[in-house]
Formats: C-alpha cells, sequence, structure tokens
C-alpha cells in the first residue's frame, strides 16, 4: 500500500503497530475481530463489522461487529446476509465513502429498533487475488463523514488484513495437515503396538490380556473389557484397568444390548451418556462410568467380538472422533491377533485328539495282538488239561505260570511305556537311561546317552514332553531304520533345553509326506511344551529328531542329580 499518502505519522505509526500484531496472530477468527477493532480505533467510528464473502459469492456467510450491543442484537434479529448496500461491495469490490447510507439507491434501509446509521465507508478485503469479504464502518464521531484519510487507512488495514488471514489460513491448513499426519502415525503405531505386544503368542488368554491392556492405555481409559462371540451371545473375555474382574466369564445377548448393536452393526459406537444405553447390562461396565466407546473386532469380514473403553482420564469422560479413530485401527490389528490365536487353539486340539485316538488304536493293538492273544492261548490250555491226569496237569499248571509270568512283564512294559514310575520318582535322567536300556535289549541296539540338566529337575510337563519324544524316536528307529546304534543327548543350556536323538539307520526321503502317529505325536508335544521340533535324514543314511523346548524347572526342593 502506498502508505507515503498517509500524512498523519502517528496513523502512519499505527498501522505498523498493527501489521507487526496481526500478521502474528495464527488464528482467523481472532484475525477477523482484531482487524474490525482496529478500523474503528483508527477512524472513530462508532460501528464496525467485517462481512464474509460465502462460497457462491452471492452474499455474506458470516458477519462479525463490533459496536452493537447485546440488545441491539435481540431487536435486530437476523444478521445482515449480504444485499443493499453491502451487496453492491461483494458484486463490485472497490471502496465506497457514503454521507448518508440511506440515500443510496441500493439501500434497502433498516429493520424496526435498528441503531441509527448514517455515514458509511466499506472497503473489499482481497485474499490471494479473490474477495474474501468487506471491511464496513459507520457512524463517524461527532457526526462527520469519513475522509480520504480515513479510506486510505482502512484500505491499508485490509490489505494487512488481508496478509494476516492468508498466513492464519495456511497455518490452520498446515495445522490440519499435522494433526492428520500425527493420527496417522498413532493409527501406524497402534497396529505395530499390537503386533509387538502379541508377536509370536499364541496363547489365546495371553492373547486377550495384552490386547485390552494395550488398547486401555492407547485411549487413555478408566477401564476397557473385550468381549468374544460364544455361541450366538457376547461372553467377557478380559479386563483392565479399574474394570471389575468378576465380570470375566458373564454373557450378555446380542439382541436389545450395546454391545451387541455394535457386535451385529460392525460400526464403532461413541455413548456420552451410558445411563441412557445401558440398563439390563449394567453390570458389564464399572459402577460410576458415564462415556463409553465400542468397537467391532472384525476378522476375515466377520464379527468375532467387541472391544470397549470406559470414560477417558484427563480429558474430560467423553472420547473424541480421534480416540474412535485411533480404536478401530488398533482393533483391526487385534481381531487378527485373536482370530490368529483361535486357528492355533483349535488347531492344537484337534491335532492332540488326532494323536490321542491314534494312541488309543496302538495300545489297544499291543494289548489285543499280545496280551489278550496270550491271555487267549492260556484260557485254551488250561481248559484243555481238565480231566487230565496229575502228571499232565502239573506240566500244565507250570507251564500256565510260566506264561502268566511273560504277559505281567509285558502288562508292566506297556504300563511303562504310559508313564514310567522312576521319571516320577528319580526324574529325567534315570528314566532315559532305563528305557534306552530296555529298548536296546528289546531291539538289539547299542544305545548311549548323554542327559546333563545341570543337576535340577525339570517341571513335570517338560520331563514327560522330552521322555515322550525321547520314547517315540526310539520306537520309530527300531521299527523302520534297521539300525545298529543311537545316540541320545539331552543339554540344559542358555535357557533351553536341547534334545537329539541320532541313529546310524537306513533313513529316509526327506521330501517324502511324513505321517502316522509317532511324527504328529512328537511336533504336538513339543509344540504345546512352546518349542520347535526337526526330523531329518543325513545325506549318508540314518536320521536326526531334534527339539528346542523351554527349561522351565521344577521347585528348588525338587532338584536331584542327572
Amino acid at each position: 500500500m502506498p502508505y507515503s499518502r498517509l500524512k498523519d505519522p502517528d496513523l502512519l505509526r499505527r498501522l505498523l503497530e498493527v501489521v507487526s500484531s496481526v500478521v502474528s496472530e495464527l488464528d482467523a477468527e481472532a484475525v477477523l475481530g482484531r482487524v474490525v477493532e482496529e478500523a474503528v480505533d483508527i477512524t472513530g467510528a462508532r460501528y464496525g463489522a467485517l462481512g464474509v464473502v460465502n462460497e457462491r459469492r452471492d452474499g455474506l456467510s458470516r458477519f462479525i461487529t463490533r459496536g452493537v450491543t447485546e440488545d441491539d442484537r435481540r431487536v435486530i434479529g437476523d444478521l445482515p446476509h449480504g444485499r443493499g448496500v453491502l451487496g453492491v461491495l461483494i458484486t463490485e469490490p472497490e471502496a465506497l465513502r457514503l454521507a448518508d447510507v440511506a440515500s443510496h439507491p441500493r439501500s434497502y434501509g433498516f429493520p424496526p429498533g435498528h441503531p441509527e446509521m448514517r455515514t458509511f465507508l466499506g472497503v473489499p478485503i482481497v485474499v490471494r487475488g479473490e474477495a474474501f469479504g468487506n471491511l464496513y464502518l459507520t457512524e463517524k464521531e461527532g457526526g462527520a463523514e469519513f475522509t480520504d484519510a480515513d479510506e486510505e487507512a482502512v484500505l491499508g488495514l485490509a490489505r494487512i488484513a488481508s496478509i494476516a488471514i492468508e498466513n492464519a489460513n495456511l497455518y490452520e491448513r498446515v495445522d490440519a495437515r499435522r494433526e492428520e499426519l500425527e493420527h496417522a502415525v498413532m493409527r501406524l503405531e497402534a497396529t505395530t503396538q499390537i503386533a509387538r505386544a502379541v508377536g509370536g503368542e499364541t496363547d489365546l488368554d495371553r492373547v486377550l490380556e495384552l490386547i485390552v491392556k494395550r488398547g486401555r492405555a492407547l485411549v487413555g481409559a478408566r477401564s476397557a473389557a473385550i468381549l468374544l462371540e460364544d455361541a450366538g451371545e457376547l461372553r467377557v473375555s478380559a479386563v483392565a484397568g479399574e474394570a471389575d474382574p468378576e465380570v470375566v466369564g458373564r454373557k450378555v445377548a446380542l439382541d436389545g444390548s450395546l454391545h451387541g448393536d455394535v457386535y451385529r452393526s460392525g460400526r464403532a459406537e461413541r455413548v456420552a451418556d451410558l445411563a441412557k444405553r445401558i440398563r439390563s447390562t449394567r453390570y458389564l461396565v464399572p459402577a460410576d462410568a458415564r462415556a463409553a466407546l465400542l468397537v467391532p473386532l472384525v476378522f476375515k469380514g466377520a464379527s468375532v467380538g467387541v472391544l470397549a473403553a470406559f470414560d477417558r482420564v484427563g480429558h474430560g469422560e467423553g472420547f473424541s472422533p480421534g480416540d474412535e479413530e485411533l480404536f478401530l485401527a488398533f482393533a483391526a490389528s487385534a481381531a487378527t491377533a485373536v482370530g490368529t490365536a483361535r486357528s492355533v487353539a483349535e488347531d492344537r486340539l484337534r491335532h492332540s485328539i488326532e494323536a490321542a485316538e491314534q494312541e488309543r488304536r496302538r495300545w489297544a493293538r499291543e494289548l489285543h495282538d499280545e496280551t489278550l492273544q496270550g491271555l487267549a492261548g492260556l484260557n485254551m490250555m488250561l481248559r484243555s488239561s481238565l480231566g487230565a491226569s496229575p502228571e499232565a496237569l502239573e506240566q500244565t499248571v507250570s507251564e500256565a505260570a510260566a506264561q502268566i509270568e511273560q504277559q505281567i512283564a509285558a502288562l508292566r512294559g506297556l504300563i511303562a511305556d504310559l508313564r514310567p514310575a522312576v521319571l516320577d520318582e528319580l526324574g529325567l535322567a534315570p528314566a532315559i537311561e532305563t528305557l534306552a536300556r530296555r529298548v536296546g535289549v528289546v531291539e538289539g541296539l547299542t544305545v548311549e546317552q548323554d542327559v546333563d540338566l545341570g543337576g535340577r529337575r525339570l517341571a513335570p510337563e517338560i520331563e514327560s514332553t522330552i521322555y515322550r519324544l525321547v520314547q517315540e524316536s526310539l520306537t520309530n528307529v527300531g521299527k523302520h531304520a534297521r539300525a545298529e546304534r543311537v545316540w541320545i543327548s539331552v543339554r540344559a543350556s542358555d535357557g533351553s533345553v536341547h534334545v537329539e536323538v541320532r541313529d546310524d539307520g537306513v533313513g529316509f526321503d526327506p521330501r517324502a509326506p511324513r505321517s502316522g502317529f509317532g511324527l504328529t505325536g512328537m511336533g504336538e508335544r513339543v509344540a504345546l511344551a512352546g518349542g520347535v521340533i526337526d526330523v531329518a535324514s543325513g545325506p549318508e543314511g540314518g536320521s536326526i529328531v531334534a527339539a528346542t523346548i523351554p527349561a522351565r524347572f521344577a521347585p528348588e526342593g525338587a532338584a536331584l542329580s542327572a
């Protein structure tokens, strides 16, 4: 602006001060109000207003005033829409100065009760080459008309305003973009957070515990709960924070409940007043909870449950749209973790049932082929001896006693295979030593073993897993390997137990499908213990069964020398 045309140095200095203060303002609404105040003050006007042009450029969308009291507003009614004289500056964006606004041909007059206004000065505000709005001033002090200096000063102020408005708008756009990026980052962190939390965790209860705790912390809620679908109802599966742990396991119907509505609709819901939404299922939420955020858990396109948070901490009790968006992103990853854990649990149960059934068939076959056949032969021998001479009867009884001893020994072997007493009484090392000696005698193998557990007893379930692994490996060697030697190694180190059973037999084709209870049972048992197993055949024959299992030890009081 050609400030040189402003003759009053005080006015010029005032405008420079306005530049410094207004341009530094980053809130657009504050800028508009400040511009009106400065215009009124500089020109000595009684009333000032700033009208913002609407998107169609045919009227005003906002009208910011100074000097008009609240009583005046009530009397006036609706604010101007940009018709009459005000509309002139919209269609013809140039400065307009009037001695009597009512005498202008486009004047509509004023509504009843409107303050008297005669003198008028209006100037356009242009932002980036487009009309943004207009600055209106009326009733210069003393009834005088607005001067050339007033017009020049207000035009200068309008130019300052355009820069400040553009600056504030840019800041708001940048700030909005920053918030979008922050939310994007938080959504990404939410998805990676649950992924890191559950990691390789496949135990469903542990996964649910991690989800509900991380979800509560993510939105800063007082408490949280996760409900999973169970036989046509929703069951509380885990809670965190101030929630009552006694509600875990309780169920809620899908029909007529807030949780059921979210589950069935697949849409999140923010509730500002729980008292109006929850009545019959009030026991599912903390007693004094007022607000809630519920999101569906959707896995492969189908709802599997609901994740709920109650009462925001530190930012008011209600949840914001940003909280909802963040919780939904978290719930998407959480649902995948739940679905995966469920699949693993179902697979484990199925494999466990299959393994148990195959094991039952195996023992049934052993009992039928050996014990039952032996007892049937004994029965026939004793029946045939009825009526025989004393000498023949004595011979028969002697033979029967020998067969009974054989069957007793066979049954003891079966019992030892099912659960050897030495494993419970003395520990893993003596049990493997006894097993190796018995298999060596029965199968004609040379079996060497090296068991080093650092003088400690392992937890019973780990000892049983390792014993069964070695037992099944030796059984496979005896049946299929045509081996002469077997080496058994069981060693504890670095928090794990490393098990290896190796033979010098004919081996097998690693590319061939693997089947049978032995391999299935070994893999299932090791997986249930949290370990990994690898079964391979060497390049020059022989086979190797290798497993690594987490070393969970029994209490120190159970320690024995291994």
